[in-house]
């Protein structure tokens, strides 16, 4: 036992020793080989004295001799019989494990080839990435024989075919997108994972095993036997090493800052690895840039080769079958390929196979997608796109469908980058965020599919989007709408209209169309920020928004972009709430624009009618009750139904009523009560200690100083509709709390540690905090945008009652763990905040919400 004592003690050192080496670690490739050799090395001193008749094999990336600091160690003892083994072989799982070396194993024999042939492709595909270490070889010897000489035609066929089914499933789990925020880097598109599964293809076609040579990681020999029978260039073959290496050295680092192993690659981590990996001090940035680049190779060598394979497992098609698309491009079955194989291509040819290729709904064959990627990794100036007609590509975005999936394609193989050298920024760049799934040119490239998909869509916003006659131009004002973003994030809107302005002069069109897309680049925010953050039932806000359209054709793109957007964030983002406002602005401004009246007639003249006719028809009580507004937009925030249910509760004399009523995606709360300066606060406090998000606030006074205050509110647990069963409680508590008999102060305390492990799951940044001014004629709009928080909204109205300030309406905008609270505010005597008092308004504001993130 005192041996073993020692042996770990040593191992522990020399791989301590190993981990800290920061000479080392730059080298990926000799890091992990000189950990596997250690392992390797210490499992032989550990059963040199034992006796066996099996071979000791290392798999998975132990036997790739590609160990990361936190690599599963995979050990196969591969018997010719298991039975009279079993002892001796658990003997040596124990002493390796007493050693400290934490081994996972498997038992194979010599039946077992044939039983996971047919039953267990992963488990096959790991009789391909064996090494001998230690035991007999000639058992080694013959297992990795019967493995080849197993394999028949039909059976690598359908090995092969798993491997493709086996390849997407694994896209759909981890990410079909090389360019997700927070990638596995392991098993996620562009991952390590890309590469190996094309290995493992390989040498199943070709009966290799790539682990009997000892100098060289198996990638590294893989990549020379396909530049050696040129199935890659020299080009190719050294940028698939180069990101291979990189993305294995981001891994051994996420490794090595992690207690455990960790594939995922967190904004945390990022930016750990970025100084670790020795980028400047703001190089997280392009750290990941990096990384995206990277994963771009490999997902597009993996996708390359399945393509080969895939060919070369099917059967040839006659070219009595081709048909030729022109001189240089000829197209069997779906697939489009090179008449002359041996030809070259450059950028004009490039563009117009991808136009053929949407307009066929085709696919290139794997030597017009290689040569497609060698050219676009030439660098722009060689290109001189500026020269290249510009005809295809404008006419590929006039085509009825196929739209998306085509400038997706071009984005993936460099394309869009090569000929829109502006472009060329966006591709990698990203903003962290919990709502941000994809880089920038990722996220611009969904957007535009999103938008095509409408036209299959019998809703609203598919019978818009089948009624526009330029779709090329709303797709180009999709396609530019973030193109300045790594120029400058605030403020990316104005400079992107530039930017698209000078483009499309570039690609011939005429200034009318021009101005178009520069509008909806200019605006691409402006619609949301209305539509989330300001009073939709405010004529002067209607107004303001209104005067910036210059037509209804302008109004249907930008509605339709602006849902584009948002629909391509994040699966969170896009809601039915965000899309009720979004289409209830796009209908006034509508109504405003075709019948040319102004944001008060639109309003008042419907709300007027409406009361006319409740007026009519209703009772004295009903009557004076709607005459004790100002603000008659209470009448469309209610049915009449619920309207007579106020009346009748009011008479009944209660100091305070509770209302809830369950809408599409929320739960919908109105409390009638007493005003006082305090009550939107305690309101708002009562909900929170109740784990309820609050969406929107809405607050109606009558003049008698009763208030019916309306909230849309989710289970921040489950972010949905709040149960029913939790009714009674929130009714307590928000009674109590108007009364006096509820210190919300003293709730919140007491709900603290609670809501601290909540905010650990879903709340992954601490942020900052901004805080705006608006003008406007009646009130002073306060924006507040600060990292969300559970009872955030309590926090701030809290401090808004101790500064004197009233709130007449508030909305509430989140997206993922930021948010916009938007507050329409007067003093307390009824005057709009004087400008003076802004700077200390901001300051108080700012503390109270520092207290909370």
């Amino acid at each position: 036992m005192i041996e073993k004592l020692q042996i770990k003690k040593l191992f522990n050192e020399e791989k301590q020793s190993l981990f800290n080496d920061q000479s080392l670690l730059k080298d990926s490739f000799k890091f992990c080989m000189q950990y596997s050799l250690l392992v390797e090395d210490f499992i032989r001193r550990i059963l040199f004295n034992k006796k066996i008749d099996f071979a000791v094999a290392s798999a998975g990336s132990f036997s790739r001799r590609e160990l990361s600091p936190h690599s599963d160690i995979d050990l196969m003892f591969i018997c010719r019989d298991v039975i009279g083994n079993e002892e001796i072989i658990n003997e040596c799982i124990t002493d390796l494990w007493d050693c400290g070396l934490e081994v996972s194993h498997t038992v194979r024999d010599f039946s077992d080839i044939m039983r996971f042939l047919t039953d267990d492709l992963h488990s096959f595909t790991q009789f391909f990435e064996t090494r001998i270490i230690c035991g007999d070889d000639g058992v080694y010897n013959d297992w990795n024989n019967l493995i080849t000489t197993s394999l028949k035609p039909e059976d690598k066929k359908n090995l092969l075919l798993e491997f493709f089914a086996d390849t997407n499933l694994r896209h759909a789990k981890y990410g079909e997108s090389s360019k997700v925020l927070e990638p596995n880097i392991k098993f996620t598109a562009g991952g390590l994972r890309d590469l190996q599964a094309v290995e493992w293809m390989y040498a199943l076609k070709n009966g290799i095993i790539f682990s009997n040579q000892n100098e060289i990681t198996q990638t590294e020999a893989f990549v020379d036997v396909i530049k050696k029978n040129k199935t890659v260039n020299i080009k190719s073959a050294a940028r698939i090493i180069h990101s291979y290496k990189f993305i294995l050295n981001v891994r051994n680092h996420l490794h090595l800052i992690s207690p455990s192993k960790s594939d995922r690659l967190e904004f945390s981590a990022q930016e750990k690895i970025a100084n670790r990996l020795e980028y400047s001090h703001d190089g997280w940035h392009e750290f990941m840039k990096d990384y995206f680049y990277a994963a771009s190779i490999l997902k597009r060598f993996a996708k390359t080769m399945i393509l080969r394979f895939e060919e070369e497992i099917s059967k040839p098609i006659s070219d009595y079958l081709a048909i030729e698309l022109d001189d240089d491009f000829v197209m069997k079955e779906n697939k489009i390929s090179l008449t002359n194989p041996n030809a070259e291509i450059d950028l004009a040819k490039v563009l117009r196979v991808f136009y053929y290729r949407a307009i066929k709904d085709a696919v290139f064959d794997e030597n017009l997608r290689s040569k497609i990627i060698d050219l676009s990794v030439i660098s722009q100036e060689e290109l001189k796109p500026e020269n290249v007609s510009s005809t295809f590509f404008r006419e590929l975005l006039r085509l009825p469908k196929n739209v998306g999936k085509t400038i997706s394609m071009m984005n993936e193989l460099g394309v869009i980058s090569a000929f829109l050298t502006e472009f060329k920024e966006l591709v990698g760049f990203f903003q962290p965020g919990v709502y941000h799934c994809y880089t920038a040119d990722e996220h611009t490239i969904i957007a535009l599919s999103n938008l095509e998909k409408l036209k299959e869509e019998n809703s609203r916003m598919g019978k818009i989007f089948y009624e526009i006659d330029r779709r090329d131009l709303l797709y180009l004002g999709v396609l530019f709408h973030d193109i300045a973003k790594p120029i400058s994030v605030s403020g990316h809107e104005i400079i992107g209209a530039e930017i698209a302005s000078s483009i499309m002069e570039r690609l011939g069109y005429e200034q009318e169309e021009i101005n178009l897309v520069r509008f909806l680049v200019r605006h691409h925010l402006t619609m949301e920020q209305v539509a989330f953050r300001r009073n939709l039932n405010d004529p002067i806000t209607l107004d303001q928004f209104a005067a910036n359209v210059p037509s209804v054709e302008a109004l249907d793109m930008l509605y339709l972009l602006t849902f584009a957007d948002l629909s391509a964030v994040s699966p969170v983002v896009w809601t039915q709430w965000k899309s009720d406002l979004l289409f209830e602005l796009y209908r006034k401004t509508k109504m405003m624009l075709e019948d040319r009246v102004t944001g008060e007639q639109l309003i008042y003249a419907d709300t007027l009618e409406v009361i006319n006719e409740r007026v009519k028809e209703a009772g004295e009580n009903i009557r004076q009750h709607l005459e004790a507004f100002d603000d008659l937009t209470y009448l469309q925030q209610f049915s009449e139904e619920e309207i007579n249910a106020h009346v009748e509760e009011i008479a009944n004399g209660e100091d305070t009523s509770v209302f809830f009523k369950e809408e599409k995606e929320f739960t919908n709360i109105t409390v009638i009560t007493e005003d006082n300066e305090s009550v939107l606060a305690r309101l708002c406090g009562a909900l929170s200690i109740n784990d309820l998000n609050i969406h929107d606030a809405r607050i109606f006074t009558r003049k008698d100083g009763l208030i019916i205050d309306n909230f849309n509110v989710s289970d921040f647990r489950t972010n949905k509709k709040v149960d029913k069963e939790k009714y009674d409680k929130i009714r307590e508590d928000i009674i109590a709390s108007i009364n006096n008999q509820l210190s919300i102060n003293k709730e919140f305390k007491r709900v603290k540690s609670k809501w601290w492990r909540l905010e650990d799951k879903f709340f992954s940044r601490k942020g900052t905090i901004k805080i705006n001014f608006e003008k406007h004629q009646k009130y002073t709009i306060i924006d507040i945008f600060s990292p969300d928080r559970l009872g955030l909204l309590y926090q701030i109205t809290r401090k808004f009652f101790e500064l004197g300030i009233s709130i007449y309406f508030a909305k509430i905008s989140t997206k993922g763990d930021d948010v916009v609270d938007s507050f329409y505010v007067l003093t307390q005597t009824g005057r709009k905040i004087s400008p003076n008092n802004f700077e200390l308004i901001k300051k108080e504001l700012t503390e109270a919400i520092e207290q909370m993130i």
